[in-house]
């Protein structure tokens, strides 16, 4: 492979590089926020199942598990988006790589016989 050609893909595929990091870290950030209200709507939506009284179940509804489901159901959302992307730029970083293989020099059989 000719050296500029070799030397764009790696710089290339160090700026993919830096938008999948960054991509990651959002990721997992969103991720742990996500387990944090899966526990808090789960847990809501069992104190309600398990109380009788209507005007509490409807003050727990209104303080705790709307806000918490909304805030669960758009965290979903929201990492299905990022993992889309993780997907997308990984892939970046694979073609690039595959291409680097499939340019790198070959040894020819006269090589062989030096």
């Amino acid at each position: 492979m000719e050296a500029y050609l070799e030397k764009s893909l790696e710089e290339w595929k160090e700026d993919i590089s830096e938008v999948l990091a960054q991509i990651n870290h959002e990721y997992e950030e969103v991720a742990r926020e996500l387990k944090v209200y899966t526990y808090k709507y789960g847990i809501t939506k069992q104190v309600i199942q398990s109380t009788v009284n209507e005007e509490i179940i409807e003050n727990i509804r209104e303080m705790y598990h709307k806000p918490f489901e909304e805030k669960y159901t758009d965290l979903k959302e929201y990492i299905r988006d990022l993992d889309e992307k993780r997907k997308v730029f990984q892939m970046f970083v694979n073609k690039i790589d595959e291409v680097k293989r499939k340019e790198s020099p070959r040894t020819s059989l006269a090589d062989d016989f030096k």
